[in-house]
């Protein structure tokens, strides 16, 4: 199958930033991220409760999100498309399992992940794409696997060329919680929850949280 056009640039510019150790990459830690860590323990237990199996962090950047949930006893892997983020993961956390891969095409067989979460990494699909990932997501859960993602809301499409003085090719599409609801279930999920949260008033966007699983 023939790659899609934006993953060249996001692969690109993400390894660009990640051999240069821009902030965006390499600085912080868990208690940093926008998301909360009672969602993902729920979605940890959510997992464990339809019968556990392996988790997939597609998307996984530095492996913060593949860390957390490894101490919360899942068994979870990070999957993300920069060679270089996928090489700085292994160097920060070298006990963990980490692959090179693409979300609309993951090297998976049918139905093998008892999870799927992608935390700020659909944020770089084009929106047309959606039904297609969507449907890999499907593809690669088994029966009762549960799927999160997290993302900024809104309508915006913007395009960087430009990071912490790198050159760079990026573009975010923001998300809107009921469409993504409405093509989630569209592909054959059940939607479980759907989280907005508000504002910090420090000029940031809301953000929100989709959990869903696949339907025995």
């Amino acid at each position: 199958m023939t790659e899609a056009p934006f993953l060249r640039a996001t692969r690109e510019s993400y390894d660009v930033l990640a051999a240069a150790g821009a902030q965006l990459i390499v600085g912080g830690d868990l208690g940093e991220l926008p998301l909360d860590r009672a969602l993902l323990t729920a979605f940890a237990e959510w997992v464990a409760a339809a019968g556990g199996g392996t988790v997939a962090d597609v998307g996984c950047g530095r492996g913060l999100v593949t860390r957390f949930l490894t101490d919360l006893g899942v068994d979870v892997f990070g999957v993300d498309l920069s060679p270089e983020i996928v090489a700085l993961a292994r160097r920060t956390y070298p006990d963990l399992r980490f692959e090179v891969g693409s979300m609309l095409a993951l090297d998976l067989p049918d139905g093998c992940l008892g999870g799927l979460l992608a935390c700020y990494s659909i944020i770089h699909v084009p929106w047309e794409y959606r039904p297609r990932l969507f449907a890999e997501f499907h593809r690669v859960l088994a029966p009762g696997g549960q799927l999160m993602l997290a993302f900024q809301i809104g309508d915006e499409h913007r395009h960087f060329e430009e990071l912490d003085g790198l050159p760079i090719a990026l573009d975010y599409y923001r998300q809107q919680p009921d469409q993504v609801v409405e093509l989630l279930e569209r592909g054959g999920f059940a939607v479980r929850v759907r989280v907005v949260r508000e504002p910090d008033g420090m000029g940031k966007p809301p953000h929100g949280c989709v959990m869903a699983y696949k339907p025995v």
